[in-house]
């Protein structure tokens, strides 16, 4: 018996890559002008200057055309039904964001079908593929119920390797005199028919969701199970989300938005990733996330899309980045770095968020000759072509 491996692959001409790998080029993105790229299989077997580019099968000339990873979009919602255009039309007729919005998902999203739900992941996905991002987290959050938790769960699942446990995205409706039974059902019978569906357990610690002690009841509970601990931290004010990421160890606390001297040196003495979301400071005309202090700290940043239908209805992590730059402190390198490998570092993972031997193949070329113009060309869609597990989609 005969078996043939996989045809490799160069993309060759490519003006500018980001490899975010300091040993393959220049700077903390390490980037490589005139760069190849060759792909075998699934994987990144070679990275270089096109004029040392080993023979391969197959030969992709990028035009002159930049080069970045795929981005990892380390926190969003898409197991989810319904529209929420009146809500947000509203709120830019002034009307300020809650977190109570969220009962309207769950009511749609409860009486949607498992294909209804199937169809809007995958479409939600291939939104986002077609963007750029490779890897995609997403969670439960809009069922609030033992069985409509397991099937949000079960049904990202089959769309991504990323999965949270967001039961503790507010209370239940059907427990809104009683938080604590609510918490009691989180941490017992939830999490019991959840946990073997996600890899992540996240809470929403905020005023009108879940305070501290609640949180912590939650994560611990997800611990104990073998989740890992992400936190919806600091979004609409001060408290003690980021505080109990740290010292619980969870991977990201996400939103960061009102931090004290306190939340930033905890987040830079930790493992704990600062994950920003710019996107909801967009659609809800909220404070943005100030990551010039985050970065001058030594924490480490993601960026992230937060796509859900409420709060920031978006896939794009170019406009993210545009974000970023324009009003977050962040520089075109930084953000573009927080986009990719801080994403990954939010998910614990080393395969993906850089282009080098042994990574996944996942990467984007964009119509322009460097990766600074994802944000000097807010809103144009320059991403051309996009290599996900080493195939071209």
């Amino acid at each position: 018996m005969t078996t043939t491996s996989a045809p490799t692959t160069a993309i060759t001409h490519i003006a500018q890559l980001v490899t975010n790998d300091p040993s393959l080029g220049e700077g903390p993105l390490g980037l490589i002008q005139d760069a190849a790229v060759v792909i075998d299989g699934d994987r990144i077997a070679w990275v270089g200057a096109s004029s040392k580019a080993p023979a391969t099968d197959n030969a992709v000339d990028a035009g002159g055309r930049a080069g970045i990873p795929g981005f990892v979009d380390s926190h969003s919602h898409l197991v989810f039904a319904g529209d929420r255009t009146a809500e947000f039309n509203a709120r830019m007729s002034g009307r300020p964001y809650s977190a109570g919005g969220i009962r309207t998902t769950v009511a749609a999203t409860r009486a949607a079908s498992d294909e209804a739900l199937h169809a809007n992941v995958a479409r939600y996905l291939a939104e986002a593929l077609r963007q750029g991002t490779t890897t995609q987290e997403t969670k439960s959050g809009y069922g609030l119920t033992v069985e409509d938790e397991a099937r949000a769960l079960r049904i990202a699942a089959a769309h991504t390797d990323e999965v949270t446990f967001l039961g503790a995205h507010i209370v239940s409706p059907d427990y809104a005199d009683d938080p604590a039974g609510y918490v009691d059902l989180v941490t017992g019978p939830m999490l019991d028919a959840c946990a073997p569906h996600a890899r992540w357990v996240d809470v929403f610690c905020e005023k009108g969701a879940f305070d501290g002690d609640q949180a912590r009841a939650v994560l611990t509970a997800g611990k104990a199970r073998g989740l890992v601990p992400r936190v919806h931290a600091n979004q609409l004010g001060h408290g003690p989300g980021v505080q109990l990421a740290v010292e619980l160890g969870a991977a990201s606390a996400d939103h960061c938005t009102h931090l004290s001297a306190a939340d930033i040196d905890a987040l830079a003495q930790s493992d704990t990733v600062a994950t920003l979301l710019p996107g909801a400071e967009f659609s809800t005309r909220a404070r943005w996330p100030d990551a010039r202090p985050l970065l001058d700290a030594g924490a480490t940043v993601a960026l992230s899309t937060d796509c859900n239908p409420g709060s920031s209805f978006t896939s794009s992590m170019p406009f993210c980045i545009a974000l970023a730059v324009r009003d977050m402190g962040m520089t075109p390198d930084e953000a573009v770095w927080s986009a990719t490998a801080g994403g990954a570092r939010a998910l614990r993972r080393t395969d993906i968020g850089r282009i080098a031997p042994g990574a996944r193949a996942d990467l984007a070329l964009l119509d322009a000759p460097s990766h600074v113009h994802l944000a000097y060309r807010p809103g144009v869609p320059l991403v051309s072509a996009v290599w996900h597990k080493g195939v071209l989609v």
